[in-house]
């Protein structure tokens, strides 16, 4: 019984952890982001996250230009983090502006949300 006690209480914490980790970042793009967030974007995409799913397996933005990126999660608590830029988005973070430099980058969901979690991949396309 301590034990189950004890591994729930490790659990808990490894949670809290992982929670708390990435804070405090500027999320504009880089990879030639803009050094300040711009007040306005020109577009938005949402990124839509289910059970171990996003809506669309790629999301297409312009290159250079400012883009709102919203992350919606309606099953479940899910993140998106895109290496490669310092867009990191999920609970207390939905969205963010950047303005990103030409390329393919491929992204998954960052927060641990059960057996399907590995399967959650997308990409965010800039041309």
């Amino acid at each position: 019984m301590h034990q189950k006690l004890a591994s729930m209480m490790v659990l808990a914490a490894l949670v809290l952890a992982l929670a708390a980790c990435g804070g405090g970042k500027n999320d504009n793009g880089a990879n030639g982001g803009s050094a300040t967030e711009p007040q306005t974007a020109s577009q938005e995409i949402v990124i839509k996250a289910t059970t171990w799913a996003f809506d669309q397996s790629e999301y297409v933005i312009p290159k250079d230009t400012p883009v709102k990126i919203t992350l919606e999660s309606t099953k479940g608590a899910h993140g998106v983090k895109v290496p490669g830029t310092d867009i990191n988005l999920g609970p207390g973070k939905p969205s963010t502006i950047v303005t990103l430099k030409e390329g393919i980058y491929e992204f998954h969901c960052s927060i641990p949300c059960g057996t399907g979690h590995g399967k959650m991949v997308s990409k965010l396309v800039v041309k």
